[in-house]
This record gives C-alpha cells, structure tokens and sequence, in this order.
C-alpha cells in the first residue's frame, strides 16, 4: 500500500469526527495563508523606510500606521488561530485513538479461535497499541502543523512568483532538491524499515512468550536464556534500524544548511537584482523571510512524511488484522430463535482444515434433549472439530447442522452460542474475580444464584475458605487458584448459564478422584433434560451415554451404547480393555477355564 493510500485510509477512521476535522482543515488553510502577511507586510515597510534620512519628513507614522496595524493584527490572528486548532486537534486525535481502539478490540474478539491459534497474543496487543499510537501522533501532527505547511507551500511558490519570479526560482529549486532527497531516501529504507518493524513483533511475541510461561522459566533456571534471546532480537533491531536513522539524519543535515545556503543566496542574488533595477530591498528582505518560512514548513513536511514513513509497516500491520473477515459471520436474514429445546442433527457435515484432508467427513447423527452423546477416539479424529461445529467456530464445507429443524447459519451467532453451554478441558478464566468469572456465564446472576451453581459444582466450599469470597481475584488464567479450583469454577459458570445444550471437552480431567465423583455427581443431575455432548479419553466418564460415537481420522467408525459397542469388541472395546474397562477375553476365558477345573 502506497503512502498515500495508506494515509488516506488514516483519515477514513475519523469516523464521527470527520466534521471536525474539515473545520480543522480550514483553520489551517486560514493559518498558512495569514501566516505570509507578516512577510509581505513587513517588506513593504522596509520599502517605506529604505529612503528615509535622519530628519526627513516624507514618511509620516501616519502612513506607517496601517502597514503596522496589519502586521499586528495577522499576528494576533496567526496565534489564536494556532490555539484553537492545537487544542481541538488534541481532543480529535485523542477521541479517535480510544474509539479505532475499542473497535479493534471487538473486531479481534469476534475472529474465530483457528485466527488466534495461529496469531500470537503478544502481537496482536502489540498492533493494537503501536497502530493506534501511530494514528493518534498521525492525526495529531497533521491537524497541528503539517497540514499548515503543506498549504503553506502550495500558497507560497504561486505568491513568491507573483511578487518577484527571479527570486522565486530560487525557492522553487530549493523545493526540488528537498523533493528528491526525500524521494531517494525513502526508496533506500522502505525495506529497512519493514524489517524493522518485524522484529518488534518478534519482541513483543517472546517477551510476551516468556511473562506468561514465568514459572516455566523459572523452574527450568531459563531467566539468563530467555533474556539473552531477547538481547539478540534488540541486536537485530537496532542493526536493522540504524541505516534507516542514518539515511534520514542525512536529510535533517540537508535542512539546516539548505537554510543557511538559501538564504545567502537570495541576499547575494537579491543585491544583484536591486543594482539593476529589477528588486527592491523590501523584496529582499521579504524573500528571505520566505526562504525560512519555506525552509521551516519544508523541514514538518519531510517530518511528516518521516514519521508516516516509519509508522507504515504498523498501520499496515493494523490494517491487515483490522480487514481480516470472520469466517463465520451472521447472514442478513438471520433470525434469533430464542430458547432452543436442543434436537441436534449433524447430516452428512464435513469439514477440511486445509483443503485436502478431512478433519471430519460425512458425519449423520442426531441427539434428542436430553441425551448424552460421547464423542471418544484418539488424538486428532476430529472430536473437537465436531463440536466446534456445532458452535460454529467454522461452518461445514458441504452438509448442515440443524437445531430444532434450524439450520445454523440461518440462526444469529450470538442467539446460538446463548443456547450452548461450553467446559473446556483448558480452564478459562479472566485475572479477575471469582464473582467476575461467574458473571460471564450469566450477566445478571444474584449472589444466591451464584452460590448454588458453586455448590452444584463442588466449589462452594473452597470460595468461602478464601477471605474476600466471591470478590477474589483467580490470576492470570486462574493461577492463583488449583487446577481442581479452576475446573470446579468452569463448571459453576456453566451451569450458571443453564444452557439447552452442554458440551463437556474432558470436563473432569483435573479433578481428584473424590472430586471428580460428587462434581459427575453434579453434572449428571444438570444434564438432565438437555442435549449433552461429552468429548471423554477416560471412559468411566460416559459409562451410562445415551449414545457413544467412535471418531477415527475424520469418520465415525461405531456408534452405541456401551454394552453394545462392548458387544461388538472393536475399536471401543479395545480403548475399554486398555483402560480396564472390561476384562480382556483371553484373560477372561482362561479364568472360566480354570474355575470349572
């Protein structure tokens, strides 16, 4: 993306405030312009007073006084002119960084879970902070200053030739040398300065890495690795951002001497002029004020241009994230179906990560309230995918999903994830309080509701052990709790919500054995009535399903109940004997043996 299709798209996001900022626009408009009085009127003084001896009366204060009162007036005009757009410019720049802020953030929230897999947290915090930095310092310096210089210049070089051409040449090629300049530096450094820019997302990523992996480094004595690895990415940064600095040091060394070369070339040039009749002294002195007017406005020009040039890869980093489409996302005619009963039907679903193999393919089942479906099978047959579904993280690549005889994408997303209930086998919890925590299950649960979903749940007991109760904060992912704490908490919140439709990925995985049986104690009374799916490695969970679906590379391979897939002695039955489950035939058969002898 060019520098100015990327700029233009910075100021699309004034959004709201876009009225605000063509009143600023034409504030600095009035401010260029008034700013070339104070030059001009300052010449035609020099011009009035060039002639004037001591004692001589030709040149009266009277003719003197408007030329005074003008400049004065310009000036007091450029001042206040200059407040106002400063001070609104602050509240514009700093009103829209916080609402491009907020909407990111809900934007990043609503990308699907596979989008986050594979985008590290640390970077994406890291674009949401640098790019809307760089928005603010962009609106902020563009409203302030550099829209007023870059109106300036278009005013100056017409004014500068209207009022002495032979001067103004003088102007106009100092304008082209700058123009070059910046041109071939630019084209030196863009590459630089994407590199750059990507090694302070590697910064971000490890450091990021490393805080949230603390007792990790901790324990494995990893703090002296971890900080020289850091090191090594800083190395890598300022090796790459150093030549991009250099280059552009070379720039700020051109502007202070083009002002002092320009400004001695107008005297000399001037003075030529004025010996042949062809400039005055006033336009002498006006000119040279033009040439620090136009040095100066040249200098925020390159600035900006600068400062937008080092923030590029940013904004494009947040722009990229910013335009990334969900996946799933509500159809324009999507209804909101309310409280759901919970028949679920998968017919003939499918669904490919990449394209070529199938995480899931041609699955038909259905589950009625009430039911208790089982999804078992090794790692990566495609159990989560299913369910994930079912919660539409993705959509089926050919087949549908129907609840109550709906499909899915006909329903809004939110209306469906309101009806389905999720305890994921990671524990999920916010660095904030327990009551907090809870809230996210049901946004408006009393403390009495609260408390009998903790006791439901096993957890009642451990939360009025802890002085502040419900208001005690969990951690970071809930580390100050342990991890029997942490999956208890998971299964209050989901109870709290009291979903048709619960889903249970390896719910009691962190329990203890004593725990874990008053907690399936608790699920079991909860599951009652609703459509329950159950992701299980430890069968003893799912002894008593409805229904139990066997996963294997994509496909269900069996389905039953226990007995019958026992029954069978397949795939089921061979995960039921390694797990001692049931006994194994040979084993069982030399037992009858030997029992009759």
């Amino acid at each position: 993306m060019s520098l100015l299709r990327l700029y233009a798209r910075v100021l699309g996001l004034l959004g709201s405030d876009i009225k605000l900022g063509w009143l600023l626009a034409i504030a600095n408009v009035a401010l260029a312009a008034a700013q070339f009085a104070e030059p001009v009127l300052f010449g035609r003084i020099i011009d009035a007073l060039a002639g004037v001896r001591p004692g001589d009366t030709d040149v009266t204060w009277e003719s003197l006084l408007p030329l005074l009162l003008l400049w004065a007036g310009f000036g007091i005009f450029t001042i206040l002119c200059g407040v106002v757009v400063a001070l609104y410019a602050d509240r514009l720049a700093h009103r829209r960084r916080h609402a491009v802020l907020t909407a990111y953030f809900e934007h990043v929230l609503q990308l699907p879970v596979a989008y986050h897999g594979g985008s590290h947290s640390g970077r994406l915090m890291k674009v949401m902070l640098a790019g809307t930095d760089s928005l603010w310092s962009l609106w902020l310096s563009f409203f302030r200053e550099h829209l007023a210089a870059f109106v300036s210049l278009i005013i100056l070089l017409p004014l500068s030739l209207y009022l002495n051409w032979r001067l103004a040449l003088l102007l106009i090629i100092l304008c082209f040398v700058f123009a070059a300049l910046t041109s071939f530096v630019l084209r030196r450094t863009n590459d630089m300065q994407t590199e750059v820019e990507r090694h302070y997302s590697d910064l971000a990523e490890r450091a990021s890495d490393a805080l949230g992996n603390v007792a990790l480094v901790q324990s494995y004595v990893r703090v002296e690795a971890e900080v020289s690895g850091l090191r090594n990415v800083v190395d890598r940064l300022l090796s790459a951002q150093m030549p991009v600095l250099s280059w552009w040091a070379v720039v700020a060394v051109a502007t202070r001497a083009s002002t002092t070369l320009t400004l001695l070339a107008i005297f000399l040039v001037g003075t030529y002029l004025m010996f042949q009749g062809l400039a005055t002294l006033g336009e002498i002195v006006m000119f040279m004020g033009f040439a620090t007017m136009l040095v100066g406005k040249l200098d925020q020009a390159v600035g900006f241009v600068n400062k937008l040039f080092m923030d590029a890869p940013r904004l494009q980093e947040f722009f990229d994230v910013l335009d990334t489409a969900p996946t799933v996302s509500d159809k324009p005619n999507a209804i909101d179906p309310g409280r759901l009963n919970g028949h679920v039907v998968f017919n003939a679903a499918s669904f490919s990560y990449d394209g070529k193999r199938p995480a899931v393919a041609d699955l038909n089942f259905a589950a009625l309230p009430g039911d208790i479906i089982a999804l078992v099978g090794p790692t990566g047959a495609g159990k989560t995918t299913a369910l994930a579904l079912l919660h539409r993280a993705f959509d089926p690549q050919s087949g549908s999903i129907t609840i109550d005889g709906i499909d899915l994408r006909d329903m809004k997303l939110a209306a469906l994830r309101r009806n389905i209930g999720v305890v994921f086998q990671e524990v999920l919890l916010l660095n904030r309080s327990i009551r907090e925590n809870l809230y996210i299950g049901k946004p408006d649960a009393t403390e009495d509701e609260m408390r009998a979903a903790l006791a439901r749940a096993q957890a009642l007991e451990f939360v009025e052990n802890k002085p502040e109760g419900l208001d005690a904060i969990v951690g970071e992912r809930g580390r100050f709790l342990s991890g029997g704490e942490r999956q208890r908490l998971s299964i209050a919140r989901a109870l709290l919500k009291d979903p048709p439709i619960l889903i249970l990925d390896e719910a009691t995985s962190a329990l203890d054995a004593a725990t874990e049986a008053k907690v399936q104690a608790a699920l079991d009374e909860v599951m009652r009535n609703r459509t329950t799916f159950v992701i299980a490695h430890r069968l003893s969970t799912i002894r008593n399903a409805t229904r139990i679906l066997v996963f294997q590379g994509g496909y269900i391979i069996e389905a039953g109940t226990f007995d019958e897939l026992v029954e069978l002695d397949r795939e089921f039955a061979t995960l039921a004997r390694a797990q001692f489950m049931i006994a194994d035939r040979t084993t069982a058969a030399s037992d009858r043996v030997a029992a009759r002898e």
